[in-house]
């Protein structure tokens, strides 16, 4: 089934008609939050969401009953898909990355979810170089220092 974009108001109003599963346009009137929009601009919405394949009519004598033929959860999945293709180059990995680090998600929550032995490793920071004090600890030695120290080495061992 392929799924449609929404607007935001059609979005916002599919929230409603999510709950309600199967619905008269009175019932979408009597559950909308005020300010309730006029009963022309509902209709309206419900014939583009059945254009778009989001709501199926059944005609009951003069008026028609809508239900919802793309589950809430359906939307979401598409959303996500989505979401991951235009803004995280399809990498489900970038979205987790962008959720740790903006606390929306922790190291806990996904290790009680998927039950595994995860450990995130902070990022590697770079070590300091030492080598002022490198070479105030270990001292190179000079060419003629290691010549000496090899003919002494040479001596001890011919002895």
């Amino acid at each position: 089934m392929k799924i449609n974009h929404l607007t935001s108001a059609e979005e916002n109003l599919m929230k409603l008609l999510w709950k309600l599963e199967s619905f008269y346009l009175k019932n979408i009137m009597e559950q909308h939050p005020d300010p309730k929009p006029h009963q022309n601009t509902v209709s309206t919405y419900l014939k583009i969401l059945v254009e778009k394949g989001y709501l199926s009519t059944a005609k009951e004598g003069r008026i028609f009953k809508y239900s919802v033929t793309v589950p809430h959860e359906e939307y979401r999945k598409f959303l996500l898909k989505e979401l991951s293709l235009h803004f995280f180059g399809n990498s489900g990995k970038e979205i987790l990355e962008l959720l740790l680090n903006e606390k929306l998600i922790s190291q806990d929550d996904l290790k009680g979810y998927f039950d595994l032995k995860i450990e995130i490793k902070p990022t590697r920071i770079q070590e300091p170089k030492l080598e002022l004090a490198n070479e105030i600890l270990n001292p190179k030695k000079d060419k003629k220092t290691k010549e000496k120290d090899k003919k002494k080495k040479k001596k001890k061992d011919m002895k």
